[in-house]
């Protein structure tokens, strides 16, 4: 036993004893709800593949003939020898649905975070971050060495009062906010936002995992008025509703191309696999094409919602939450023997005192689907 094996087992005994430690079981993704765990089929409420294109028959014969044409991997980072042809294509097609002059993809979403903010603000400057932000933006804030200045959640006088207090004393200001909060569901105050970006001389940014596909006619948190909010900054990702994997940022071809230049997890990872950039592709394709699948995971979630006397939903994620750790991870498992995959979320993804079960819906889940799960919490007394 050395002191480093020490240090592991005593971190690990206290997350055990919090109730706290994570443990990762094999899950057979089989179908587009149907998940496979210990020989057990479940149907799965806790994926973020909300359109379900992981599993559309033309996504997967896309990245099947991708892979055929070009190999497995991509064989080096994007400015050496793996920027194949599909980057001009993805990005083209996502600036065009972003309406933005240009995009840049990256080798996942937290990537795209931790390379764009360090690349666009640093030492003697200001960024502020809503509290419920993605680990990601908070990562790449401190990458940055810019001060960080956090504020309460969708809080705009908060906003406000940091602006007037810090910004005159910074060169430049980042606004960063989840345009979809990953883990309550609900969406940021954008458009008001971006007023006071413009008002303070600030950059707003916002990370769109959770909306691209499934809010704003498919578009995403951008798209939720009768124009385009005004946001220089649209990053998202591809591992969502789009069903495959990766990072994006829309955004105006001059910033585009400085984060090419100087954006350190772009020029220093390695190009997405071929066949993964083709089923993005495709993906977005059919988002575009087909509005009312993109209208199915929200309506789905209200559903739910209504059935259990819960407030309505505007994203496919709803949380219920129970407080105490043990007791998500409790409801998880007696959920599971009725046949529904519904995992706990547990501190540090969210705070003290708020784990919950994180319900997701999908374009694909059926009535029946539904009004199972709706069933089982309440014989669980878990909702309504």
């Amino acid at each position: 036993m050395t002191s480093l094996d020490d240090f592991a087992r005593e971190k690990l005994d206290r997350l055990e004893a919090q109730g706290l430690r994570r443990r990762m079981i094999p899950t057979d993704r089989f179908s587009a709800t149907g998940a496979r765990r210990g020989g057990r089929d479940l149907i799965s409420f806790c994926c973020n593949d909300y359109l379900s294109l992981s599993h559309h028959p033309e996504v997967i014969e896309a990245a099947r003939e991708a892979t055929a044409r070009y190999g497995v991997g991509s064989g080096g980072s994007r400015l050496i020898s793996g920027n194949t042809p599909l980057y001009d294509a993805l990005e083209a097609g996502l600036a065009r649905w972003k309406r933005t002059e240009d995009c840049l993809v990256f080798g996942s979403g937290y990537l795209t975070n931790v390379g764009v903010i360090p690349c666009l603000v640093g030492g003697g400057d200001l960024i502020l971050q809503d509290e419920l932000n993605h680990s990601c933006l908070f990562a790449g804030g401190r990458m940055s060495g810019a001060t960080v200045q956090t504020f309460r959640h969708n809080d705009l006088d908060h906003v406000r009062s940091l602006l007037r207090a810090h910004r005159a004393a910074h060169g430049t200001c980042l606004i960063a906010v989840d345009g979809v909060f990953s883990m309550d569901g609900d969406m940021a105050p954008i458009d008001a936002l971006a007023a006071l970006a413009r008002e303070y001389d600030a950059w707003l940014l916002t990370d769109d995992a959770h909306g691209l596909g499934v809010v704003g006619g498919g578009r995403g948190s951008s798209f939720l008025g009768k124009a385009k909010s005004d946001v220089p900054l649209q990053m998202g990702t591809l591992s969502k509703a789009i069903g495959a994997y990766g990072g994006y940022l829309c955004t105006s071809q001059p910033v585009a191309d400085l984060i090419r230049n100087r954006g350190r997890s772009f020029v220093y990872s390695t190009g997405l696999p071929p066949g993964t950039l083709a089923a993005a592709i495709k993906a977005l394709e059919i988002i575009e094409r087909d509005p009312e699948m993109c209208e199915r995971p929200v309506n789905n979630a209200a559903r739910f919602c209504a059935a259990l006397d819960l407030p309505a939903p505007v994203s496919p994620i709803v949380p219920v939450i129970l407080g105490e750790a043990r007791r998500v991870m409790e409801a998880s498992a007696a959920l599971q023997e009725r046949g529904y995959l519904v995992t706990g979320i547990r501190p540090p993804t969210v705070p003290d005192g708020t784990a919950r079960l994180r319900v997701t819906f999908s374009a694909a889940h059926t009535e029946q689907d539904i009004d199972g799960l709706v069933s089982a919490m309440r014989d669980l007394g878990l909702a309504g």
